[in-house]
């Protein structure tokens, strides 16, 4: 459905570590990074993919408020892993891994922000096993 998403970010090392670390366990990687810009994606993808840059402005980057970037895991462990990951990462927990009936049967999520106030979503419809 989309081409790819931006967010923006202060600081590029951290960043790139904090995605190149949260996206492992969701079989994402980084296929791009410079100065300003880092891009993941899947192997052999040319889209969708996620990028991070600084604002063009050069002003701060900020968190959109309301605005949340769901990603889809391959199971529950990866959600977890992908969760545990970030916050040790310097991500922050917005709720942890588990159960979220009232989106559906199967729905196991989590909710994280990176270390900029981005928001994230980690998401299994897959009953577990």
């Amino acid at each position: 459905m989309f081409s790819h998403i931006t967010i923006g970010a202060n600081d590029m090392d951290r960043a790139a570590a904090f995605y190149t670390a949260f996206f492992a366990p969701l079989g994402v990687a980084l296929q791009y990074r410079d100065a300003e810009f880092t891009r993941f994606g899947r192997a052999g993808e040319d889209v969708p993919f996620f990028t991070v840059l600084k604002p063009f402005d050069d002003s701060d980057a900020t968190a959109g408020n309301g605005a949340m970037v769901a990603f889809q895991a391959p199971d529950r462990a990866a959600v977890r892993a992908a969760y545990e990951t970030a916050l040790a990462q310097g991500g922050t927990c917005e709720g942890p891994p588990g159960p979220r009936p009232q989106y559906g049967a199967h729905y196991y999520g989590a909710y994280l922000r990176d270390p900029d106030g981005n928001k994230l979503h980690v998401v299994c419809r897959q009953a577990e096993g």
